[in-house]
């Protein structure tokens, strides 16, 4: 069905984490060509939590819960227990030089417990590599406190692109029918190297704010909306605005991303803040629904008035 004819016819896994982070520069502002506004915890040190409900990583308080019963925390693997770790002897190492006649790194053990109480006691968490994590640094007892200090800004400099907004029926709606928005966004990842090592970021799209340019709003909600078949145009979602008056309107999208860091392999930290990033705007005109009534069969009489190709009067 054509939109011609649609407008004539209306009538986890949660984890974790405890980080010391380091107080980030003040935010960012949006605008409505793209750039991103960011926010920053600026308190230390913070426990981050997956939330249950939208999956989201957010700061732990009253209301959020999380259903992974487990912290975790690195351990350089040769001050693991009382006694020397044989592991560490020369020729065991586990971390071995990236390049002819470099050093080789120290491994680090990931530990999990379970984080309901107070003086656990502490496991090797599994790693998809099956293997320690490896760090290439002079001073690697403080290396990951030293990424988790800069990673927000290095997470804001990435190209992390902003949800694709969606209209239907468009570039024409109608006055009091259920005009459909939506916001396609996709998880993003990126391999970057921060402090000679190599760090995997994930970047999800968590919350979106509507603005249907007419005043109105919706959000932040976790609800993106999403397509819908042509012939269930006009129908009510989640997304979805009646506009009231007719004219032309700016709707627009800003998407929320948050963010998580793995380095070499380790379990994935999180990101602490949010950015939000705007999605151009598209203008949508709205206009008005007109019903008359015609006595002629334009089988009958194709001139008749209202029939296909005869002018109304």
């Amino acid at each position: 069905m054509s939109k011609e004819r649609w407008l004539s016819r209306f009538s986890r896994v949660g984890v974790i984490f405890l980080l010391t982070s380091l107080c980030g520069p003040p935010a960012l502002a949006a605008t409505e060509n793209g750039e991103a506004r960011w926010s920053n915890t600026g308190v230390k040190p913070l426990v981050y939590i997956r939330d249950g409900e939208s999956g989201g990583l957010v700061r732990s308080g009253p209301g959020v819960v999380s259903d992974d019963p487990n912290q975790y925390k690195p351990v350089l693997q040769c001050q693991v227990g009382e006694n020397f770790d044989k592991k560490c002897l020369p020729g065991q190492l586990q971390c071995p030089a990236r390049e002819p006649g470099g050093k080789p790194g120290t491994a680090v053990i990931w530990k999990v417990a379970p984080r309901a109480l107070e003086n656990p006691t502490w496991s090797d968490w599994k790693s998809p590599s099956d293997g320690p994590s490896c760090l290439y640094d002079q001073k690697p007892e403080d290396l990951l406190a030293r990424i988790a200090g800069r990673i927000v800004s290095d997470f804001r400099t990435l190209p992390i692109t902003p949800a694709v907004l969606g209209i239907q029926p468009s570039p024409h709606t109608l006055r009091g029918a259920e005009t459909n928005v939506f916001a396609d966004a996709a998880e993003q990842r990126f391999d970057v190297v921060i402090l000679g090592q190599k760090v995997r970021v994930v970047a999800t799209p968590a919350e979106y704010t509507y603005s249907y340019g007419d005043g109105s709003g919706l959000g932040p909600t976790i609800f993106a909306g999403g397509p819908l078949p042509e012939e269930q145009w006009g129908e009510q979602t989640r997304t979805s605005h009646v506009y009231k008056q007719t004219g032309d309107f700016q709707v627009s999208v800003s998407t929320t991303f948050r963010g998580t860091y793995s380095v070499n392999d380790g379990p994935d930290l999180p990101i602490p803040g949010t950015g939000e990033f705007a999605s151009p705007a598209q203008t949508v005109s709205v206009w008005r629904s007109v019903t008359r009534n015609y006595a002629d069969n334009c089988l009958q009489n194709p001139q008749g008035e209202g029939c296909p190709g005869v002018p109304s009067k």
